[in-house]
């Protein structure tokens, strides 16, 4: 059961990779005048939430919080070790900062947004918490007790 759960969460993670493709490095050359690079964090974040379109900002925020969400419930599912609050959040900051860093500098009409990573890592916290730790104990259960736990070695010999 646990190859059949592996195999799917690593099919659904290479689905999301086709799908992160195809929504960050597709090159929209029409944006070009419109794009700004953006190493402040929070100055996107806060420029979403004062324009007057309310719709667009749900958009442009709720988007990238989404984007990120499968991070946090596949990473748990593929490994042991990518289970934990901060693995997910290392992780998967460290994979959009990769995207965004490629998307910034060779595709055209896209830039390096730094709130991107936060809200996308943002996002798959959110998934962690809610559905991937419960899934990630479920499928790949603790093989060795927790440090408070343990009982302590017996000395006598």
């Amino acid at each position: 059961m646990r190859t059949l759960v592996t195999l799917v969460a690593l099919a659904g993670m290479v689905a999301f990779a086709v799908v992160l493709a195809r929504l960050t490095l597709e090159a929209s050359p029409a944006s070009v005048p419109l794009t700004r690079s953006n190493l402040m964090p929070g100055r996107s974040i806060g420029n979403y939430l004062r324009q007057p379109g309310f719709v667009d900002t749900v958009k442009q925020l709720g988007g990238n919080i989404a984007l990120g969400v499968p991070f946090g419930i596949l990473l748990p599912l593929l490994s042991r070790k990518t289970r934990g609050f901060l693995r997910v959040a290392l992780v998967t900051a460290a994979t959009m900062l990769l995207v965004e860093l490629v998307q910034g500098a060779l595709v055209t009409g896209r830039a390096f947004d730094i709130d991107d990573v936060f809200l996308n890592t943002t996002g798959a916290l959110l998934g962690y918490v809610l559905v991937g730790r419960r899934l990630g104990r479920a499928v790949r259960p603790r093989t060795r007790p927790r440090w408070w736990k343990r009982r302590p070695e017996d000395s006598s010999a």
